[in-house]
């Protein structure tokens, strides 16, 4: 359009001010400037720690564990041992325990008893196997024949777990040298575990109880003679199912025979 008619058109419309100080036909045309857009910085990614091969736990758990082999290399008797069962302190167990509950029993014994860990009356004493349990498998021993007195009795670990939880690997893996110890020292024949747990432990399997009472197996000491294991329920399991004290029966009478004590006549 001309400027004529563009006038025409203002003046048509109403338009009859200006707003700047030149006629538009004097404005420059110019390219429109391009404002680029504002960059968007990215912070940089923040380094991760370097993950570690081993948390502070399972470090912790080695050391007291090699603290542990380190005692029982340097002790030579049970009483030995036992004052440095009291003195370690590599298992936060021992935190909650009223005692140290040590093994008991004949330190010549052919028989070696091993249990989970000690409840809460065998922590109120100091002796392993005194409350329910313990009276259960006193009669369980007379029954066959097998005078406590001339065994020895155990734990995997010395001290109660709180609530008598289940122990966790760890605590197992700490307190394991010093059942081993015990064991060499003893030299027994034979050794009963008196639950899954123990029999897993201490030869070092995963197992069910079920699958794996009723026949012998190998546990080999640290001078490389072995003893005959056999596992059993244990006796706290059985005073919640009584309906398996048959199965506990059956192979208590099969370490009987073994060791000589009851004849095939009397089983």
């Amino acid at each position: 359009m001309s400027a004529e008619a563009v006038l025409e058109w203002y003046i048509a419309a109403g338009v009859d001010e200006i707003c700047g100080d030149k006629p538009w036909t004097e404005i420059e045309k110019t390219t429109p400037r391009i404002i680029p857009a504002a960059s968007v910085v990215v912070p940089p990614k923040p380094v991760e720690p370097v993950r570690q091969a081993t948390t502070e736990l399972a470090q912790a758990t080695v050391t007291a564990r090699q603290n542990a082999n380190d005692i029982c290399a340097s002790v030579s008797t049970l009483e030995e041992l036992r004052k440095a069962v009291e003195d370690f302190d590599g298992c936060a167990l021992k935190l909650t325990a009223a005692h140290t509950v040590f093994g008991d029993g004949n330190p010549h014994a052919r028989v070696v008893f091993v249990g989970e860990a000690p409840g809460a009356d065998e922590d109120r004493i100091g002796i392993p196997f005194v409350g329910r349990s313990g009276h259960l498998l006193d009669k369980m021993l007379a029954a066959v024949n097998i005078d406590r007195t001339k065994c020895y009795i155990c734990n995997i670990l010395p001290w109660r777990p709180p609530g008598n939880r289940t122990p966790l690997d760890s605590e197992i893996a700490v307190c394991l040298p010093f059942l081993k110890k015990q064991i060499d020292l003893i030299n027994p024949d034979y050794i009963f575990t008196l639950g899954g747990s123990a029999a897993n432990a201490l030869l070092d399997i995963a197992e069910s109880i079920s699958r794996l009472r009723g026949r012998w197996l190998d546990y080999t000491k640290s001078d490389g003679s072995t003893a005959k294991v056999l596992a059993s329920f244990h006796p706290a399991y059985l005073l919640r199912t009584p309906g398996q004290k048959a199965k506990s029966w059956a192979d208590l009478l099969r370490l009987a025979r073994e060791m000589g004590i009851v004849g095939e006549q009397n089983a």
